[in-house]
């Protein structure tokens, strides 16, 4: 899908500072970026001014300042009172000894907005602790869903709970909600125009994102049995990966409704008659599966796509990311505006870009500010900082 480039972005005009860290506050601003918004990364400096080592990085700008300076930390200060969302992405208290508490901040210029992300709740058990994607998704109680529950030879003990990939609080719980918090303060600052602190961690936002499973264990046939033995998590085995004829190829299988099923066991060539009994009643899931397995081990993957193929039977290929580069996928933003369309996407999608340090910086300050080098700013060894002959 393609957009008009002469459409203005939803977030343009927006000015984002973004204190350098990793994975979650650096996924938030590149989102933000995205649709137009104007993001600066404020990286530590340091005897080379090494760069962050994140590649979240789209049509972002850099800078590096000396925060335990004082012309670095009024410089900061500076752009914070031209700029409309602080991202935070430190543990708690770290802001406020670096002489920047939200409160200040948010005095100094009435329409900003703090957004600030940690991993567990910024107050109770836990605040004080450091952590990592499992660990929130551990104590939040989602992580206890996730895996299969099937025992363990020779032991006999079920499976622990899997963790997967770093996305359902890093990214999914973290940076997404965090967004969703700015973009709510920037609703009601248009409403009002007094900017906020926003505060979000992974913990409630993994929580937030699992409603649906929590709300529904007492439901019979949602998520009322143990992980692994439910309708969608792997215990159905209508909703289910099978592995195909060529190893390491798989489909995927979510038949659910009646007509979708009747199409699978159309293409497939299989009916309740061989697995004795109605596919709803779990105590046939067992030998279904068995008996799904070995159909899907009788043709290659491609034969399959081919059978399946614009039919609504819910059976695709399992894709990997090396087959999407090598056909040529291009990305897309998830939000397609129709009037105020974010910067597509593309190749670029694939890129393992790094954004060095002070790239964009100065055109950053020009733009913002107004500010011409050696009068009001310079630039000393790579890093930026308030001019001596400023007021400070």
């Amino acid at each position: 899908m393609s957009y008009s480039l002469d459409k203005m972005q939803a977030l343009q005009g927006i000015r984002v500072v973004e204190l350098a860290g990793l994975a979650t506050t650096p996924f938030a601003g590149m989102m933000l970026a995205d649709y137009g918004a104007s993001v600066l990364r404020v990286d530590r400096a340091g005897p080379t001014n090494a760069a962050s080592p994140d590649n979240l990085v789209r049509h972002k700008s850099s800078m590096a300042l000396d925060l335990k300076a004082p012309r670095g930390k009024k410089l900061l200060l500076d752009l914070l009172a031209n700029s409309d969302v602080l991202l935070d992405p430190y543990r708690p208290g770290v802001l406020e000894r670096m002489g920047l508490r939200p409160e200040f901040l948010i005095q100094q210029n009435p329409r900003l907005i703090v957004a600030r992300l940690t991993g567990f709740r910024r107050r109770g058990e836990y605040s004080t602790m450091a952590g990592h994607d499992i660990n929130y998704l551990a104590v939040s109680g989602l992580l206890s869903t996730l895996g299969p529950s099937a025992p363990v030879f020779p032991e006999g003990r079920p499976h622990p709970p899997s963790p997967p990939a770093n996305l359902l609080g890093d990214f999914a719980g973290g940076g997404l909600m965090c967004v969703v918090g700015i973009l709510l303060a920037l609703q009601y600052r248009a409403r009002t125009g007094k900017g906020q602190v926003v505060e979000t961690n992974m913990v409630d936002g993994a929580s937030y994102l699992a409603t649906m499973p929590r709300l529904s264990r007492h439901l019979p046939g949602q998520w009322d049995k143990p992980r692994g033995q439910n309708l969608v998590d792997g215990g159905c085995p209508y909703y289910n990966v099978y592995e195909c004829k060529d190893d390491g190829t798989y489909m995927a299988l979510a038949a659910l409704e009646p007509p979708f099923w009747k199409a699978f066991c159309k293409g497939i060539g299989l009916s309740d008659q061989d697995w004795g009994g109605k596919r709803e009643d779990p105590r046939v899931w067992p030998k279904m599966k068995a008996v799904l397995q070995a159909r899907f081990r009788s043709k290659t993957r491609a034969e399959w796509e081919a059978i399946f193929y614009e039919t609504d039977a819910c059976c695709t290929p399992i894709v990997s990311y090396d087959e999407l580069v090598a056909k040529g996928y291009e990305h897309q933003l998830p939000a397609h505006l129709t009037e105020s369309p974010g910067f597509e996407i593309g190749q670029a999608g694939w890129n393992d870009e790094a954004l060095a340090v002070g790239v964009g910086g100065e055109n950053v300050l020009r733009e913002w500010l107004g500010y011409e080098k050696g009068k009001d700013y310079v630039v000393e060894e790579g890093t930026f900082a308030k001019a001596e002959n400023s007021k400070l």
